[in-house]
């Protein structure tokens, strides 16, 4: 059921009726009730909508009512309907906060205008409450995680409730997938982000040396260690050890591994002394991991011990609906860096984009976005490695027009810079219709602010 953005509130049933046909023809969804106690119980603070109720009422009078719903949340507005006579007692409701007061016998498209306004405060309340949800979020040091698309929220469901506690988590998903920024992400926005974040590529450093850089060595342990060197492990005390590509790493290594996960003691080479640490571990993996466990290449115990929470990273064939937002943020970043003009994207090019099927997933959008701010519209035309009778990205017409939809909304919102009423004419379409679109997309126009 669509949520109200009325709720209507009178004792006069032939007034109900009558309102809620009115409201309903000028495409302002409306709930109805005929004592206030019943209203109030389905508002609550992230109510989208607006209370318009009868001053004189039986039981709880439009002034009780202002201050149960102002108790509720501050900035639902709320209109007051009064009488000839009760003036004075509308001067005293816009002091104890109500939004305005209209006088009987009223008109209709005063009364529409006023609501119309009342509504657009409410939207940009609640839309300034988001952005400074999110400002909070991105004052914390370390990348954001952008991306609104249902397998996105899906990643961010899991991530979240796990952020204050120290379980391990493996990371699956492609090369370019955005395992590195989710590590740093968790790292940051975790009781362990006063300390190190320590990341190793198992997969980039020599056999012969990986366990040097993990467990340290004490000078003269092997030749040409000349000094002591603390480890990757003992670096990241109290703080985050991110081990990606780690099923390449060494049988022997992951014996020791375990035995650390185990008893959170390390041991450095050429040493006969433990030291105690205390490590969350992010491993980060492009492989299946079970399988290879189940084929004996990887060590099972370790598996199910790094496995405590496992976080499937989808690629961005799969997250298509956000790759114009990411394509503009990474536009922000390389203006910045290269001192260039940032250029939004226009409908066509970013639905160009999204029909592409990005084997180097979030990385190649990426270098494709420092490209396009470097050599301009051009570079968009390169040819796509593997896009000839690629079929897997393929969609049904009414997913193509979906797709088209929130793209040209997400371009113009990017080139407005987040302006609803810049937007809706670019656009050419109503208030209210740009709004039901962008929440079908799932779309916040804090998410293009500057």
């Amino acid at each position: 059921m669509t949520q109200p953005s009325v709720i209507f509130v009178d004792d006069d049933p032939h007034i109900l009726q009558a309102m809620a046909q009115t409201l309903t023809l000028e495409d302002l969804p409306v709930s109805c009730f005929e004592g206030a106690a019943e209203a109030l119980k389905t508002i609550t603070a992230d109510f989208e909508g607006i209370v318009l109720c009868d001053y004189n009422m039986p039981g709880m009078d439009g002034l009780q009512m202002l201050e149960q719903v102002r108790a509720v949340d501050d900035s639902i507005p709320v209109i007051i309907l009064t009488g000839q006579g009760d003036i004075s007692t509308a001067v005293t409701a816009m002091q104890q906060g109500a939004y305005d007061f209209i006088e009987k016998p009223f008109d209709h498209e005063e009364l529409i205008e006023l609501l119309r306004h009342a509504l657009e405060k409410r939207h940009l309340a609640l839309e300034n409450r988001r952005l400074k949800a999110q400002l909070r979020q991105m004052a914390k040091p370390g990348p954001r995680i952008l991306g609104d698309s249902p397998s996105m929220q899906k990643v961010m469901a899991t991530i979240d409730p796990i952020l204050d506690i120290s379980a391990n988590i493996l990371l699956h998903g492609e090369t370019g997938s955005g395992k590195d920024a989710m590590a740093r992400y968790i790292h940051e926005n975790s009781p362990r982000s006063a300390h190190n974040f320590v990341a190793i590529n198992c997969g980039a450093v020599p056999e012969n040396l990986i366990e040097s850089e993990l467990f340290g060595h004490e000078a003269g342990a092997f030749t040409g260690a000349d000094k002591r060197r603390i480890g990757k492990i003992e670096h990241a005390h109290k703080g985050t050890l991110f081990l990606d590509e780690v099923e390449s790493m060494p049988m022997p290594l992951q014996i020791k591994l375990l035995r650390v996960l185990e008893e959170q003691k390390v041991e450095r080479l050429g040493s006969n002394q433990v030291q105690d640490v205390d490590v969350r571990i992010i491993a980060a993996t492009k492989a299946d991991l079970k399988k290879l466990s189940d084929d004996g290449e990887f060590r099972a115990d370790l598996y199910y011990r790094l496995n405590v929470v496992k976080v499937d990273i989808p690629p961005l064939r799969e997250r298509k609906e956000d790759i114009p937002l990411l394509f503009h943020h990474f536009v922000l970043i390389a203006a910045a860096r290269y001192d260039r003009e940032s250029v939004p994207l226009d409908a066509g090019q970013a639905a160009r984009l999204m029909q592409r099927s990005w084997p180097g997933n979030v990385r190649e959008l990426r270098n494709l976005a420092e490209r396009y701010v470097l050599l301009g519209p051009a570079a968009l035309d390169e040819n796509e490695p593997g896009s000839e009778g690629d079929i897997s990205g393929r969609q049904t017409l009414a997913e193509m027009m979906d797709s088209f939809e929130r793209t040209a909304i997400v371009s113009a919102l990017n080139a407005c810079h987040g302006s609803i009423k810049d937007t809706m004419v670019q656009l050419g379409i109503a208030r209210k219709t740009l709004y039901d679109k962008m929440k079908k997309h799932g779309l916040d126009k804090a998410q293009f602010k500057d």
